[in-house]
């Protein structure tokens, strides 16, 4: 049976994957990931830490994935459409799959936040970003992102 004695210890990723143009803030957001190492193929299970200032990614809805979040340590600011909500540890959020309420969480504090992410595992799904000209359309399990009008980033 898999078992990880200390997630923490996991190496970190830093930054993303999005285009140079929207890669900003996110040098601050470090992803362990952990669906990999217990042998999981159904769902993706991250302790993403966010340093103050960074910010897990930009606002985004998805509709084929559902996404929850629990926060471990430290403060959160939830972002979606209704506006914000500060989110402590031990209290959790979810994102279900076509709604179109974007949403992504902001560490305003001064200390580092943790929380656990989990997500739906698709091979296919698309991605709005309702702040800026982006979508993402992920195919096989490989993601590329689009303006709206469907151009490819250069």
């Amino acid at each position: 049976m898999p078992v990880i004695e200390d997630p923490l210890a996991l190496p970190g990723r830093r930054g993303t994957i999005y285009p140079a143009e929207h890669a900003a803030g996110f040098e601050g957001r470090v992803k362990r990931a952990m669906t990999e190492k217990l042998g999981l193929t159904q769902f993706g299970v991250n302790i993403t830490t966010l340093e103050p200032g960074a910010r897990s990614a930009l606002r985004h809805s998805h509709t084929q994935e559902d996404e929850f979040i629990y926060v471990l340590s430290g403060e959160l600011t939830l972002i979606t459409n209704e506006g914000e909500r500060k989110l402590r540890a031990s209290m959790a959020a979810g994102f279900p799959r076509e709604d179109d309420n974007g949403h992504h969480l902001v560490n305003n504090g001064t200390a580092p936040a943790s929380y656990i992410e989990i997500g739906t595992r698709s091979s296919d799904d698309d991605v709005d970003y309702p702040d800026v000209d982006m979508k993402g359309v992920k195919r096989g399990g490989r993601y590329s992102f689009v303006r709206r009008n469907g151009d490819p980033y250069a």
